[in-house]
């Protein structure tokens, strides 16, 4: 693919070089640029395509850094790293020591924030305005978050506290939904396009000068015209009454794919003396057919064909079997209810979703919601159960322990994404909600390594558990090495010698490799070792405790951070049992994981069987 254009962008200098044509052709060649780099290492394609034209409008009119681009989530920053020197390493997109999917700050200085999770860009955008309007610093903030961010409830704590503040903050609203309100007829478009232009902004604060020096009766005139045109656009913009009840001058909307229209309402959103809201409309997954046929399977996709759209590797995962397992049980029992928080394709539930819909809630992105919604159904006797990526859930701390654990209320909480995710980075790896979860009194946490376990963990939290359960799991499946287990407690799992004073104890996803790591050392070093896998850790099983206490050697391996996890916890419990052993802890340190395939980051932690091999023949 020939890249002529965009070879050439070095920095955003580069780019306000180039004629309307130019800039259309390198939108072009930004979008070819995405697909085939997304295809080979996998990303969020749909979200990316949708904010080509807009991300380059914003980089012609604002002088980054110096004017700041606060990106939410930063899952749509492709394009923005394109055009911040980031071509010639594009390439490497989410790959082990490549650049990041999300903005960081560590790998340039035009990212303010390292990004991941929905709605903080408007309250920490507002706080990099406030310090520049303290610093007399003229520059701008500009805040781009997408509608979706807006069933977050922080974004409307943002919007309330910033529209008084008179700062040179320009959010936009990036409305992908491919509509708009049905009163928007031609008419309001057209005063929409006005409005966009900067010289509507000069003509009017001219005006309104001239009117407000007219001695006596000038400042009430000027009010008087401002009330009349508030009513007009009242009747007009549905949008815009809100955001400028709040403080914030409304404008748009605007058509997102058309670089002159957004270059002029940007140029039109710099004359404004305040805070401003442009709203603009995009098509998600904009230029390539099957993610703008499919955006929500192309929002965050792994390795894909582009001829064809499909994805290169399929296979059962423990989502859908967390899915499937939950539909059967609610097929027989109608108080069981699930919630998602805009996951239902990623969490498994979108099965559930068709086939009971009156028991299905998708909260928006409002994962603090979710858990107090729920705490009303499982008050009036419903079984609700939310499932939520892990790296999500940490949102939801103070709601755990306030609105369940210390109403006494059940509810069960799926955790989706638990251990390394991997490429997607430092923002994403669900390595902390076994540290805080052993801090909630009250609540039952599973981590299961098998569908089998799975199964009979979600069983256990719907009927048998009296408080509240959680059920964590990993992304991808299940490695077929773990039917080798012994399962005579539901409890925790048995493999190898259990004879041999040698012991190797772990939990979840990493379970096969320990399994693997027992033969190896069994042939290569001819050494009996057993293995105690924990299905639920939380609390840890009383009779599996006495087993590991009685054992001289003991390797304790952990998907997780090591403090706050089981290890520790495990490790407390060994000390008030006068364990006279040795016990050696391999967990993830005081740390941010960065990115890299998952089966890179278990073996540069000694999580893998080789690492396991390695850590305990030091030993043995």
């Amino acid at each position: 693919m020939n890249y002529k254009t965009l070879q050439t962008i070095k920095s955003p200098e580069d780019l306000k070089k180039l004629d309307n044509p130019s800039l259309t052709e390198l939108a072009d060649e930004i979008r070819n640029k995405m697909i085939e780099t997304v295809s080979h290492t996998g990303g969020h394609l749909a979200s990316n395509l949708g904010t080509v034209e807009l991300t380059i409008a914003l980089h012609k009119v604002f002088d980054s850094p110096k004017d700041q681009i606060v990106f939410d989530v930063g899952h749509q920053c492709y394009t923005h790293k394109l055009l911040t020197g980031r071509y010639d390493r594009f390439d490497t997109l989410r790959t082990k020591d490549g650049i990041s999917g999300f903005c960081r700050p560590t790998e340039s200085e035009h990212d303010i924030f390292f990004s991941g999770h929905s709605g903080t860009s408007i309250s920490s955008g507002l706080g990099l305005a406030t310090a520049k309007k303290i610093k007399n610093d003229d520059h701008y903030v500009i805040s781009l978050i997408g509608d979706g961010s807006f069933t977050g409830g922080m974004v409307y704590e943002a919007l309330n506290n910033g529209g008084r503040s008179m700062t040179k903050h320009i959010i936009i609203l990036n409305d992908n939904k491919m509509s708009i309100s049905e009163n928007v007829g031609a008419f309001s478009k057209y005063l929409a396009i006005i409005r966009s232009r900067p010289e509507y902004y000069n003509f009017k604060a001219s005006t309104e000068e001239k009117i407000n020096t007219i001695p006596g009766i000038g400042k009430a005139i000027s009010k008087k015209l401002y009330d009349i045109k508030t009513d007009i656009k009242s009747r007009l913009y549905t949008q815009s009454t809100f955001f400028e009840d709040l403080g914030y001058r409304y404008m748009g909307p605007v058509d997102g794919h058309n670089i002159n229209v957004l270059t002029n309402a940007l140029l039109a959103a710099k004359k404004v003396n305040g805070p401003v809201l442009l709203h603009v409309i995009t098509v998600k997954g904009k230029g390539y057919e099957y993610a703008e046929q499919h955006p929500s399977l192309f929002h965050g996709i792994s390795q894909f064909d582009i001829e064809t759209g499909e994805p290169k590797h399929k296979g059962s995962s423990f989502s859908d079997i967390f899915g499937h397992y939950v539909c059967e049980h609610a097929n027989r029992d109608s108080s069981i209810c699930a919630i998602t928080a805009a996951m239902s394709l990623g969490t498994g539930l979108e099965r559930f979703r068709r086939e009971h819909p009156m028991n299905f809630f998708d909260v928006g992105i409002a994962e603090e919601h979710a858990v107090t919604f729920a705490s009303g159904l499982a008050k009036n006797g419903m079984k609700p159960i939310f499932a939520v990526y892990s790296t999500f859930l940490q949102r939801c701390y103070d709601q755990i322990i306030h609105d369940i654990s210390l109403q006494k209320l059940k509810i069960i909480f799926a955790i989706d994404r638990a251990g390394f995710v991997g490429e997607d980075g430092e923002t994403h790896n669900g390595l902390f909600d076994v540290a805080f979860l052993n801090t909630v009194p009250d609540i039952t946490v599973y981590s299961p390594c098998c569908y089998r376990s799975l199964e009979a963990d979600i069983n256990n939290a719907l009927y048998a558990d009296k408080t509240s359960c959680a059920v964590r799991y990993p992304r991808g499946g299940q490695d077929e090495i773990v039917k080798k287990l012994r399962y005579e407690f539901i409890e925790y799992s048995e493999y190898g010698d259990m004879e041999s004073e040698n012991l190797i104890v772990t939990y979840g996803r990493i379970t096969a490799n320990a399994i693997s790591a027992v033969d190896r050392i069994k042939e290569q070093l001819n050494t009996d070792i057993g293995l105690l896998s924990f299905n639920r850790i939380k609390p840890l099983p009383d009779h599996a405790v006495s087993i590991i206490s009685e054992k001289k050697k003991v390797w304790f391996f952990e998907e997780g951070v090591r403090s706050g996890g089981v290890g520790q916890a495990l490790a407390l419990r060994l000390i008030e049992s006068d364990f006279k052993g040795v016990y050696k802890l391999t967990a993830i340190g005081d740390e941010f994981v960065h990115q890299a395939s998952v089966s890179q980051l278990l073996n540069e932690y000694k999580l893998d069987t080789d690492g396991m091999f390695d850590v305990i023949s030091e030993d043995i």
